[in-house]
């Protein structure tokens, strides 16, 4: 067969001959390619990390955004209750009692003849006021501890340990009759610190298994390698990488304590008239559940929907934050 010459590219050619290429038609025509996610091109430069994933898989949660609405709205009424009612919870009329709903009443009258409505709209400043609160000292103290314990180990985490055992076996109700059966006080501070008081265990936990798995990692190795103090291996490589595991059973937790706050005073122990709770119109309307039952189904059904949003809420979270459920 004929021997076959192949002419080079001018411009494969010009460089072969110690010219230079143009590279200008090769490089308008190579499209640029931004780095490929699980979801499609991400944005060039921008690291993914756990918090930025967890935020993307809430906004796309339905359970998330239901219960983060239910949420908002509780928190508007508590903090402007005048915005959706007029009365005041504390205004009575006997000779309206155990009616039922009306204009401008749409939830009846209780026993005391107070609107049921109003009441109910009050009463959410409280539990949400108690949650919110009772769940930051629960999870600022249990944090510390549990961090404490799980970082320092040794005798620390032996006495931690037990104290956190004592504080387990006390039960939470019969606890409450007992220590707050002797308190006055009509605020709400006596309630969230009991709660704070017997919650922060649970906390503690999970926060010392966090942090002993996390101490364990190659970076907080290298980190205390290279001379790092122990604030600076705490603060900045162990606790952001263990406070996830803490976000998400303080806010399931914050469902269980109002629901908590809510059976102390229905008991009779907790908050005390004239306070204005779910609870505390719930013991009311019980002896008289046949004659109004609607004083007793509008404050329990807004515990049930505001105990059951947190829940949901605090399950989003933890599917969000699990990278072992993705």
């Amino acid at each position: 067969m004929p021997e076959q010459h192949y002419e080079p590219e001018p411009a494969l050619a010009g460089a072969a001959a110690g010219g230079t290429v143009d590279l200008g038609v090769v490089e308008a025509g190579t499209p640029e390619r931004r780095p490929q996610g699980p979801d499609g091109p991400g944005p060039r430069g921008r690291p993914r990390s756990l918090w930025s994933d967890a935020w993307r898989d809430l906004r796309r949660n339905p359970v998330f955004l239901v219960s983060a609405l239910v949420i908002l709205f509780l928190v508007l009424i508590s903090l402007w209750p005048s915005a959706i009612t007029s009365g005041s919870p504390l205004t009575c009329d006997l000779s309206k009692a155990q009616e039922g709903s009306r204009a401008g009443h749409p939830f009846g009258f209780d026993g005391q003849g107070c609107d049921v409505y109003t009441r109910t709209v009050y009463g959410a400043r409280t539990s949400v006021a108690v949650g919110v609160l009772a769940t930051l000292g629960v999870a600022v103290l249990g944090s510390v501890l549990g961090a404490l314990a799980g970082f320092l180990g040794g005798v620390w985490d032996s006495v931690l340990s037990r104290v956190t055992d004592v504080f387990f076996a006390i039960p939470v109700v019969l606890g409450g009759l007992v220590l707050l059966s002797v308190v006055t006080s009509n605020t709400v501070w006596p309630v969230i610190g009991f709660i704070v008081l017997l919650g922060w265990p649970q906390i503690s936990r999970i926060a010392r298994s966090a942090v002993i798995t996390a101490r364990q990692n190659d970076y907080v190795q290298a980190a205390r390698a290279l001379g790092a103090s122990r604030s600076r291996l705490v603060l900045r490589h162990i606790a952001p990488n263990a406070v996830a595991p803490v976000i998400v059973v303080a806010t399931i937790a914050l469902g269980t304590y109002i629901a908590l706050e809510a059976t102390l005073s229905y008991l009779g122990v907790g908050l005390k008239p004239p306070s204005v709770s779910w609870g505390i119109d719930i013991s009311a309307a019980s002896p008289y559940i046949r004659n109004a039952p609607h004083a007793l189904l509008w404050p329990s059904g807004a515990l049930a929907v505001t105990v059951l949003a947190f829940i949901m809420l605090g399950d989003a979270v933890r599917d969000a934050l699990d990278p072992k459920l993705r």
